[in-house]
């Protein structure tokens, strides 16, 4: 085998990461983006799905114990992507935190800011933003 060849496959039995796990690191780091990109509890339910205001504390304060529905876990899927996203599209903390409050003219926006886009409370506009951002990046969206 070359040194250039592709690296091993996992194997097939090889476990996959648990739910469990992926959310209390979705939550910890959604924690940490709600506080840069200055969002309210209000704002984090309604992201995350409006789950109930006791539910979330709780999520809060223990996440590795979070039992958190898939909705939820797609919504942290999302919300991360979009951050990333932000941040390789504009490097200074400060501007990609702040894009997000921006008025937006491109198509699917009309004139609101992605936050307001995403706060609209489906998950298919967490979607929107996230292909959105991934298509600029590609350079596939304007």
């Amino acid at each position: 085998m070359s040194a250039l060849a592709a690296p091993a496959l996992p194997a097939a039995d090889a476990e996959p990461i648990p739910a469990q796990r992926m959310a209390a690191a979705g939550l910890r780091a959604f924690e940490r983006i709600a506080q840069a990109w200055g969002l309210t509890v209000d704002e984090q339910l309604r992201l995350l799905g409006q789950p109930p205001r006791s539910t979330y504390f709780a999520w809060r304060k223990h996440p590795g114990q979070a039992s958190v529905p898939r909705d939820t876990l797609e919504r942290l899927s999302d919300l991360l992507g979009i951050w990333k996203s932000l941040q390789i599209l504009l490097p200074e903390p400060a501007a990609a935190d702040a894009w997000l409050r921006k008025p937006n003219a491109a198509a699917g926006f009309g004139g609101r800011s992605a936050l307001e886009r995403m706060l609209a409370g489906n998950v298919s506009d967490l979607h929107f933003v996230r292909r959105y951002l991934d298509g600029v990046r590609g350079g596939g969206w304007s």
